[in-house]
């Protein structure tokens, strides 16, 4: 019984020695081929163009899952050979040609793949070693291993038309003496690469791939122009931020990693190779420089690349390879990223760009509104940094449609349809400031893995405590970016109304036909006909449930009273139960565009009711319960403004962010792990693509403005009080000063209520936790800057038209 399993085992072991030497070269995740991709073209995994979602997606550089190609061929041609007659002119582009043998011939090839080209430069033993690769990969793809796969693989490709890899033809080697030997030679190779690349098994095989400089970024429309790629060694350290490096400066204490190294028009990163992750991005600066000189980079054929975050230092094969990467990377940037190698007007990073739409906002009903339209027409990212976030705010108001406009269930539909959500939170010092941000994070957290929560700085290691995060910014797909003011938390939405009470609810009526069945109509309570009876539908099914919601309750004092007797009562800015007994028989109604609303409107609900002079927010884990008595305590209005922006200053505004996310994964060791991704910014190339875009924006010059933080008592200049020094910057993680959006020729969508209230500076102090300040009113001629010319030209409001103007 066991002579035959004795004889297979044999057998194995025969086929498993005489196959060492290439079992030895080969990975088997590289085999795990599907069926049919032996020899036939892979137009079921290729696309005329990959979306941006590609780079969340990518794999170790092995696996058959790797997705690097379009459904577009890819074609070769050699521009030139090159040969030098010494080192020194190696790259001297004025030095004549030699044909002297002592130095080996370069072949300069342009590659085209759709919309994309690119230049690879390789010696006649690099086409030589690719074949030499290939050759095992057929020959190993031959072994009849007792595998079911392999072997359902192996009948495929019988099945299949029969085709043979491509005869490289034997050559003289590197050394040409000849031109004519050089001219044959360069329609050879190039013969053989072009019909190389047409076969799909060896044009996905990774070794055709690094042949070739391309990768699972290379052809990601949304990325740029395809640089220069290829394997590469880097130094460990470098980091221009404190704590990151080692102490030592010796050779000792550096390390030499093996990396994937890509270079896009704005940014360069690098790739591991065995699991596919980006490991690094840097962001092209005005600090950005190549250096190439011994001295500088430490190292033999080496390449030292600065910029205001770090100084990475890669080490190539040969003084010719260094030379070519450094002199390509430096032409690469200065062609598509030239614009981010100098400041713009207000010391930003950012230039002014002309004809952008936007729009302004002020008080949070508008603002909140067109934000939850766009945030459901995003496809790949979300972008989302606040002070406060409190995931259960309504977008929009009145609730009619339940959860739908609720912020952490729009998050959590978008994520659930593949859109990666990001978040930046304050960390608060709980001790003087009670937003909770640990809370929010849980919150968004348990929504759905697509949505990753951060939350900066930490107050205790950082030494800093006295400054907060206050940026208000959310980017949809970078192409769509509000800024402002408004936090997407409780107590923000408002309107012109600025209403103090708010103690109904809302209920909406719905039109029926005649003839529909009288047992579900309602009687309307105004007495009408029967073609104008509705029947009123309440939306409570889905409603938050509210604390003491459809009680009737007796207090001592009545606001709505006392707001009448002093003849301060407005009819939309007072909502109470009292009312409803009053006026019994005329209910009041309110068209929204969702239908007739009737009823008492309850615009906040729980926590969104407050008033922060009168009692701080406590238990926010408790969301829909109220914190201060509706009855007997008005709330705080809140008045504030934001705006809207699309295409290039959108991109700037996502630069910025994208630089935030990514010093904080390095500076907190908890975000360092591969479920907290390095974020890359798109293109400006195509920013003009726009797949949305926000009602009734007009063109404006936009700048996204970086000025100069004011943070206290951290890191001063002496004669620059208030400016945070680089040192002071980076810990706080802004390697780029905060942003604003400064922008002419635009208006107010939502002009404020005379007398409504506005954010003043020591109210925002309040946020941030610093003492009151006080300001004197420079007069013009006082150290002043006038403003621009358009924007003196046009009133800041403009009047209301139901209201007397100020």
């Amino acid at each position: 019984m066991l002579r035959p399993t004795e004889q297979t085992t044999s057998t194995l072991q025969l086929v498993a020695t005489d196959m060492s030497d290439i079992m030895e070269n080969l990975d088997t995740r590289e085999l795990h081929l599907d069926d049919g991709q032996y020899d036939t073209p892979d137009t079921n995994h290729t696309e005329a163009r990959k979306g941006f979602s590609a780079v969340y997606d990518t794999v170790a550089f092995k696996e058959s899952e790797a997705r690097v190609f379009l459904s577009a061929p890819v074609t070769a041609k050699i521009l030139e050979v090159e040969r030098f007659t010494s080192a020194q002119d190696r790259f001297d582009i004025t030095a004549q040609r030699s044909v002297n043998k002592s130095l080996p011939a370069v072949f300069k090839i342009e590659l085209r793949h759709g919309e994309f080209s690119w230049v690879v430069k390789r010696k006649e033993k690099h086409f030589m070693e690719l074949h030499r690769e290939l050759l095992r990969y057929k020959t190993f793809m031959k072994i009849p291993l007792p595998s079911h796969s392999h072997t359902v693989r192996r009948h495929t490709v019988k099945r299949a038309e029969a085709r043979q890899i491509p005869t490289l033809p034997r050559g003289g080697g590197d050394e040409l003496a000849r031109e004519e030997q050089v001219s044959s030679r360069r329609k050879q190779l190039e013969d053989y690469l072009n019909k190389l690349l047409q076969m799909s098994m060896y044009r996905n095989y990774h070794a055709t791939m690094e042949f070739i400089d391309v990768s699972q970024l290379s052809f990601i429309h949304d990325l740029g122009p395809k640089g220069l790629e290829g394997m590469i060694q880097k130094r460990s350290g470098g980091h221009r931020i404190p704590g990151l490096n080692c102490c030592g400066h010796s050779k000792m204490c550096y390390r030499w990693s093996k990396r994937w190294l890509v270079v896009k028009d704005s940014f360069l990163l690098y790739m591991k190779t065995d699991s596919g992750a980006i490991s690094f991005v840097l962001l092209v600066d005005k600090e950005f420089n190549i250096k190439m000189d011994s001295k500088d980079t430490e190292t033999k054929h080496g390449v030292r690349i600065d910029s205001l975050s770090r100084n990475l230092v890669i080490k190539c094969s040969s003084y010719r390879h260094a030379r070519w990467w450094g002199q390509a990377i430096e032409q690469f940037v200065q062609k598509h990223g030239a614009a981010f190698l100098t400041d713009h007007r207000f010391g930003s990073f950012a230039r002014q760009n002309d004809n952008v739409p936007a729009k302004w906002y002020v008080n949070g009903r508008t603002y909140m509104a067109d934000l939850a339209d766009a945030l459901e027409e995003a496809k790949e990212e979300i972008f989302i940094t606040d002070w406060w976030l409190s995931p259960e705010i309504f977008m929009k108001r009145p609730v009619v449609e339940g959860n739908r406009w609720r912020l952490d269930h729009i998050l959590k539909r978008k994520a659930q349809q593949g859109v990666h959500v990001f978040v930046m939170l304050y960390k608060e010092v709980e001790l003087a400031i009670g937003i909770n941000s640990e809370y929010s994070k849980r919150t968004l957290m348990h929504l759905h893995p697509n949505i990753k929560v951060m939350r900066h700085p930490d107050h205790v290691s950082s030494s800093v405590y006295l400054w907060a995060h206050h940026e208000k910014i959310i980017v949809i797909d970078q192409s769509v970016a509000f800024v402002g003011g408004i936090d997407l938390a409780y107590g923000r939405w408002d309107d012109r109304e600025h209403r103090l009470t708010d103690v109904g609810s809302v209920s909406r009526s719905v039109a029926l036909e005649t003839d529909s069945d009288p047992s579900n109509m309602v009687a309307p309570s105004n007495g009408a006909g029967a073609q104008s009876r509705a029947a009123v539908v309440m939306d409570s099914e889905d409603q938050p449930k509210l604390k003491g919601q459809g009680r009737l309750r007796k207090t001592r004092f009545s606001l709505r009273r006392h707001l009448q007797k002093h003849g301060l009562a407005h009819a939309d800015s007072v909502s109470s139960v009292e009312s409803t007994k009053e006026e019994s028989d005329s209910v009041p109604s309110l068209n929204t565009g969702m239908g007739e609303l009737v009823g008492d409107t309850r615009f906040w609900h729980g926590k969104d009711y407050c008033n922060f002079v009168h009692k701080d927010w406590v238990q926010l884990d408790k969301p829909f319960d109220d914190f201060i008595d509706r009855h007997t305590t008005p709330r705080m209005p809140w008045h504030d403004i934001s705006s809207v922006v699309h295409g290039k200053a959108a991109r700037d505004v996502a630069r910025h962010f994208i630089q935030r996310w990514n010093f904080t994964k390095i500076m907190k060791p908890k975000y360092r792990s591969l479920s907290y991704p390095y974020l890359l910014p798109k293109s400006y190339t195509t920013a003009h693509e726009l797949r949305y875009q926000v009602p009734n924006c007009v063109p404006a010059k936009v700048q996204s403005n970086s000025p100069p933080a004011t943070v206290p008592g951290a890191g001063r200049d002496p004669g620059k009080a208030g400016r945070l020094t680089p040192e002071t910057r980076a810990r706080s993680g802004l390697a780029s000063p905060p942003h604003r959006i400064v922008a002419t020729d635009t208006a107010p969508q939502e002009t404020p209520a005379r007398g409504a209230h506005e954010a003043t500076p020591n109210e925002r102090d309040r946020e941030t936790g610093r003492a009151p300040r006080f300001r004197r009113r420079r007069r013009e001629g006082d150290g002043a800057t006038a403003p621009p010319a358009a924007a003196r030209a046009q009133p800041r409001f403009a009047p209301q038209p139901d209201r007397p103007s100020p």
